[in-house]
């Protein structure tokens, strides 16, 4: 079964762009990264999963449930085992963390004090402080709290670390990964490649709205560039052109290119070259992001 599954799922403001004909399925127990700059239709399509707005046109289905087919009993219904983390934590300024997260547990109807109590410990959440005295990393732990009190079946969380520190975002995905190996299923967009190509499995990349490409993340990284290799060498002050080979840039004391042709052709150049040492590897999540736009 499909956790999360999109229909050529539209929506427009007017004449403004929302999202596009989006379709994609994110599978039960997957950690699904959700990539794409501000303004590429993240949130848009988030809001549309939660029921927050309705699809100009197309489907959306969540844990099995229509969302924002006319009939709101279906979008309670599936909520009660959906958690969410919206990208901008907002809060009652005047109320404490604690009482924040308490109340988040009651508009569910659920006593969530004893799971609520460990990730606080956890993530060191101090639920004596009023949400105005907190920082922005600190609000963003309360809601990471709220999203995962309840023991979801699915999480949704948009730009989830934004704000962290980096030795509470290594906690935070220690979290998530041992929640997603007892079976929750994760839907994070975020701008940080260094995460996604870390946790996810699977990601989907965004541009003004529309999906360009959803595959793993080993996938993407060679469909997208056509086994492109990026190559760093070293003895020599240059390598002679060949077809499939990038301008050279100097690189501490090496030349780096890439290339996407015969691999023997490249060996053989670089053989008559007389290179000292040859690094080839693969490129980085950032690098194919960035052949997208």
């Amino acid at each position: 079964m499909n956790a999360i599954e999109m229909k050529n799922l539209t929506k427009v403001y007017g004449k403004s762009r929302g999202v596009q004909n989006i379709t994609m399925a994110v599978e039960e127990g997957d950690i699904f990264g959700y990539l794409g700059p501000n303004g590429a239709g993240k949130s848009t399509s988030i809001r549309c999963l939660l029921g927050m707005i309705y699809p100009s046109s197309g489907e959306a289905y969540v844990l099995g449930h229509r969302v924002g087919g006319g009939r709101r009993a279906a979008s309670v219904e599936f909520l009660k085992e959906v958690g969410y983390m919206p990208s901008e934590a907002h809060f009652y300024p005047s109320m404490r963390a604690g009482e924040v997260i308490k109340y988040a547990a009651g508009l569910r109807g659920m006593d969530c004090g004893e799971e609520a109590e460990k990730l606080c410990r956890r993530l060191e959440v101090d639920t004596g402080k009023k949400i105005r005295e907190l920082s922005l990393g600190n609000r963003k732990k309360v809601s990471i709290v709220c999203a995962l009190q309840h023991k979801p079946r699915l999480v949704i969380m948009d730009e989830p670390t934004s704000g962290l520190d980096p030795l509470m975002q290594e906690a935070f995905f220690e979290l998530l990964t041992e929640r997603n190996q007892e079976g929750m299923t994760c839907f994070l967009s975020s701008h940080v490649l260094s995460e996604v190509k870390r946790y996810c499995r699977h990601v989907g990349i965004l541009r003004e709205g529309e999906l360009v490409k959803a595959d793993t993340v080993e996938n993407i990284t060679r469909t997208k560039l056509h086994m492109l290799r990026k190559v760093k060498v070293w003895g020599v002050e240059a390598v002679p052109r060949i077809e499939g080979m990038s301008e050279t840039e100097i690189c501490g004391d090496a030349l780096t290119f890439h290339y996407t042709g015969d691999m023997a052709a490249l060996l053989k150049v670089l053989q008559e070259a007389k290179v000292k040492d040859l690094l080839i590897s693969e490129p980085s999540l950032e690098e194919v992001f960035l052949q997208f736009y």
